[in-house]
């Protein structure tokens, strides 16, 4: 690969945070439709995947564009007008954009990774779950739940496996590989998440990669990650229709405030725009992406073109993985300024 941009300040910055502990990270940058420099570190090489976890929320919900977009999903009716069962328990006001603006008030509402992926029993534990708070009056990060609603509305709207909808209509076309429900036999050269259990939702790691959990469960190079965030920024073969991509990578629609974070939410229709829940990116006004638990991050900045992915094995020290992503999307941020 030629490398067209000067890196060097974040191939330093990936070469002292291995020499200081850190087990693994790699990163990319794409500019123009690619990718202009990768680099491994540490225990990663150029074909080792990562969970990304939670940075995988953008791509489903890019799934979702696309059934929008044909007509086939509205986002003012009710997640019960396309899945009755859904209904129960109160939730038959819950609309489709309070699923994705994680208004839809049921942050904690339980799924295994098993339970998720089986479609019988994954309908049956959502219509189990229960408001906790009324729809559409505050904000609370669904670090699970939203996207098990997406993964079943994508899976009876277009009467595929979500995780094939998402290959077939999304991945493929971007020239990406299969990002969620890898086979275990399939999980070679994977670098998990070096996290309590408590923060990588509680199951064993390649089962939630097998699952293919809609909300953290995707595995794959930055690479990868990065050339995604390109194709936000340049719709490759019009993929997505253009007025849907428009609004979904730069209209807030949400600015309730995170209880967690105590910043506004800054949500759109699958990502967070400038200094919202998480990011780090934040002193672009412009950059939307998400964050991943273990310090993963995945961005893109249309003012300059610039996509970015970082991606790391993580440590014990929730701070530090924060910090180190701040750090490295700053870095990120001055090329192509």
């Amino acid at each position: 690969m030629t490398e067209e941009i000067d890196a060097t300040k974040l191939r330093e910055a990936a070469e002292h945070e291995v020499a200081s502990g850190l087990r693994a990270c790699q990163l990319a940058v794409g500019q123009a439709g690619e990718i202009l420099w990768t680099g491994s570190f540490g225990a990663a090489d150029p074909e080792t995947r990562f969970r990304v976890a939670s940075a995988t929320k953008p791509i489903v919900a890019s799934a979702v564009w696309l059934l929008i977009g044909d007509g086939l999903l509205d986002l003012e009716r009710t997640v019960a007008h396309y899945l009755p069962e859904f209904a129960a328990h109160g939730k038959e006001a819950v609309t489709v954009e309070q699923v994705l603006l994680m208004t839809c008030g049921f942050p904690n509402a339980p799924m295994d990774p098993v339970e998720g992926a089986d479609p019988e029993r994954r309908i049956a534990r959502l219509a189990t779950w229960e408001l906790e708070y009324e729809p559409g009056t505050k904000y609370v990060y669904h670090g699970g739940s939203a996207h098990w609603v997406l993964a079943e509305l994508i899976e009876r709207i277009a009467n595929l496996d979500f995780r094939d909808f998402i290959e077939q209509r999304v991945t493929r076309p971007l020239g990406l590989p299969r990002l969620l429900g890898i086979p275990r036999a399939e999980q070679t050269k994977m670098e998990q998440l070096s996290l309590p259990e408590s923060r990588v939702g509680g199951f064993d790691q390649v089962a939630a990669i097998e699952a293919g959990i809609p909300g953290g469960g995707g595995a794959m190079t930055a690479a990868t990650l990065a050339r995604f965030y390109q194709a936000l920024l340049h719709n490759p073969g019009g993929l997505w229709k253009a007025e849907l991509l428009e609004d979904a990578t730069t209209r807030i629609r949400c600015t309730l405030p995170d209880p967690l974070m105590k910043l506004p939410a800054n949500r759109t229709l699958g990502v967070v725009i400038g200094a919202g829940f998480g990011t780090t990116w934040g002193k672009s006004p412009t950059a939307f992406g998400w964050p991943g638990a273990g310090g993963q991050i995945g961005f893109a900045e249309p003012a300059t073109g610039i996509s970015f992915a970082f991606l790391q094995s993580g440590d014990s020290d929730e701070l530090s993985q924060f910090t180190r992503g701040i750090k490295f999307s700053e870095l990120a941020l001055e090329l192509g300024r």
